[in-house]
């Protein structure tokens, strides 16, 4: 999992009782926990690979070009992949050698911890990213804009590996020492950085998502609608899939990482008084739900099944994406076809996986 309070168990620390860290391993089953995180990164590592080997056999196979939404989820699965594999190794190795907490000036059990901490750190930061990046290509996608994929990729690599590279250096450097710090001044310093750096991209994509898909709905709507003056309930039924698809995605982003922003409110509010139990609790969640969005990202992101809705009053290119086919107004009978509407680029729903 990424998570800011793991990563400050890198540090040297003296074994003093009195440090929350080592107060709170006296109550931690390593071992149950590591093995949590052993299955969850197990799956999430099989549910990266499904969205990307079949996209990736098919493009050799037939020659055919991702949509650029589909590229996008990609991308999100591949740094899924990268960031369960980080969790894979670090929880195997942490089962193996029983040492969560490195013994006191066990520098090679800190380098381990620490490089570990920030790989899985900053590929979760990616998904963070590539998971905002989907939303708004998917609202420009129906407002008929060009993708910006240079810019995406600059953000979604460049931007993770700064805050990241901040975050932990601040924490790690010139000695790796982040226990029993001398004022509260200096621990606020010292360890806040790294939590901003984790939860505020997270807290944006939990804003940022819903609104850009509130907006996209409400453009498919008025897309359907207006230019026939009509709504019926085959134009209803393709609406209704996409903001249930929406909501769906919204749904595991924060089914994954609420924890993680609930544990760190925690932390934050009550450090003189911290919930111990409730807090493992939470971590336990955690080691289940991070690595899991890479299985539930191949749910929700799938290709949608609209082969039932074959009446639609979309454009021609809109038709091609969704593999409807003509028909006759419902209310004008056996009156000729329907006028064709204004081009909607292709590309809602991955795009072309209502």
């Amino acid at each position: 999992m990424s998570d800011p309070t793991i990563q400050t168990f890198c540090c040297h620390h003296t074994g003093n009782r009195e440090d929350f860290a080592v107060k709170i391993m006296d109550e931690f089953n390593t071992d149950s926990y590591n093995i949590v995180c052993l299955i969850s990164s197990t799956i999430g590592i099989l549910g990266s690979a499904y969205q990307i080997f079949p996209d990736v056999l098919n493009k050799i196979k037939r020659g055919h070009n991702s949509t650029r939404g589909r590229r996008i989820i990609i991308w999100l699965a591949v740094a899924d992949l990268l960031a369960s594999f980080g969790v894979l190794v670090r929880s195997s190795l942490w089962l193996r050698y029983k040492n969560i907490m490195p013994q006191p000036d066990d520098d090679v059990s800190v380098l381990f911890c620490s490089i570990t901490s920030a790989w899985t750190q900053y590929f979760y930061t990616v998904t963070w990213f590539w998971t905002l990046f989907y939303a708004i290509d998917t609202w420009l996608t129906i407002k008929g804009r060009d993708s910006h994929t240079l810019l995406y990729h600059s953000i979604a690599w460049g931007l993770p590996a700064a805050t990241t590279g901040v975050g932990l250096s601040i924490l790690y450097i010139p000695n790796a020492t982040c226990h029993n710090l001398p004022t509260a001044t200096s621990a606020l310093y010292k360890i806040l950085p790294n939590y901003c750096a984790t939860y505020l991209p997270i807290a944006m994509v939990m804003i940022v998502n819903p609104v850009m898909y509130v907006l996209s709905s409400k453009s498919v709507e008025m897309a359907v609608a207006v230019p026939l003056a009509q709504f019926t309930s085959k134009e209803r039924r393709v609406v209704d899939t996409l903001r249930l698809k929406f909501f769906l995605i919204n749904v595991v982003f924060y089914l994954c990482w609420l924890p993680n922003l609930l544990n760190g409110i925690l932390l934050w509010t009550m450090w003189f008084n911290i919930p111990v139990k409730v807090i493992i609790t939470i971590w336990y969640i955690m080691a289940l739900t991070n690595p899991m969005q890479a299985l539930l990202n191949a749910l929700v992101y799938r290709k949608w099944n609209t082969n039932r809705w074959r009446h639609n009053t979309f454009s021609n290119e809109m038709r091609k994406e969704f593999r409807f086919y003509d028909e006759q107004s419902p209310l004008l009978g056996s009156e000729p076809p329907r006028l064709q509407l204004s081009p909607i680029p292709p590309g809602i729903n991955n795009y072309s996986t209502l």
